[in-house]
């Protein structure tokens, strides 16, 4: 099946019908706003991302306007997206595109690795959907629809960027504009087809050749992903409802304040210990704000 080159003009045909419009896909969308997108994308649903991404683009349209203001502003425009450590390495890769490259996203994969924030999946998204190179994109949708189709497996196994990399570079097109679509294609598959949970086979356009429909649909036998803790009571919470509250305030918030958030004392102050060593938190003598 790796071989077979209908499985690539398959999911682009499919992709053409049935891709959702999203506002990184429109024609002309600027490539410091694909940088954008994929940063808030990290572990965020689309349509959390989409309101924040539009707010964003509208003041700082360019790297140089974010660059231009504190990163604790940076932050607090992050709002509810979650893991706030993304707004900080967006803001050094703002500064970073300003002054190491004259303010434009650069094009190439390894000067794009080299901006804070930016591994191997983000590079190679903002080089292939930004600005059309040929490279393989891998997100956790395309290695399910790899794992699936390809090998038989109801799940993929670890990440491995080498081996996750090869197994899709294999069905990659060699014509720009195909590959392009393919690896929006099988991402997008991946995300409302053939999902972890209840995927939907009679509407996938390779079904009558997935190994893993094809067997049986065997279980999983490999090693999984460690589940995720709980957030309702974690350290991930309590961080969370401190990060709000230096958002919402434009003063110090003091240590009184912060002391209300949650009763447990000593998580308390671990969350709040996280966010100083973080850069998230910044203590002044009146109390605590953003960076």
């Amino acid at each position: 099946m790796r071989t077979t080159p209908a499985l690539a003009a398959r999911i682009i045909g499919w992709f053409a019908e049935s891709g959702r419009a999203l506002p990184w896909r429109e024609p002309g969308f600027p490539a410091w706003g694909t940088l954008v997108s994929e940063f808030m994308l990290q572990q965020t649903p689309v349509t959390r991302v989409i309101p924040r991404l539009a707010e964003w683009l509208e003041r700082w349209p360019t790297p140089a306007d974010l660059a231009a203001v504190p990163a604790g502003e940076a932050v607090r425009a992050w709002a509810n997206l979650g893991y706030p450590r993304r707004a900080l390495w967006l803001h050094s890769a703002a500064v970073e595109i300003t002054e190491r490259h004259g303010g434009l996203v650069p094009n190439d994969v390894d000067a794009l690795l080299s901006l804070s924030g930016v591994g191997d999946y983000t590079a190679r998204a903002v080089a292939v959907f930004a600005y059309g190179a040929r490279h393989p994109v891998v997100d956790t949708n395309t290695r399910r629809v790899l794992a699936r189709a390809v090998d038989g497996d109801g799940e993929p196994g670890p990440p491995s960027s080498r081996r996750d990399l090869a197994a899709l570079e294999v069905l990659l097109p060699e014509n720009l504009t195909d590959a392009h679509a393919f690896n929006a294609g099988i991402m997008e598959l991946g995300a409302i087809v053939c999902t972890a949970r209840n995927p939907r086979c009679d509407a996938c356009p390779i079904a009558d050749a997935c190994a893993w429909r094809l067997a049986g649909y065997p279980p999983f036998e490999g090693k999984r992903k460690p589940l995720q803790k709980k957030y309702e009571g974690s350290d991930r919470h309590v961080r969370g409802l401190i990060m709000a509250e230096l958002r919402a305030a434009h003063i110090p918030v003091s240590s009184v304040e912060i002391d209300s958030l949650w009763p447990d004392a000593p998580q308390r102050d671990r969350a709040l210990a996280g966010l100083l060593a973080d850069g998230l938190a910044v203590k002044r003598e009146q109390g605590y704000v953003l960076p």
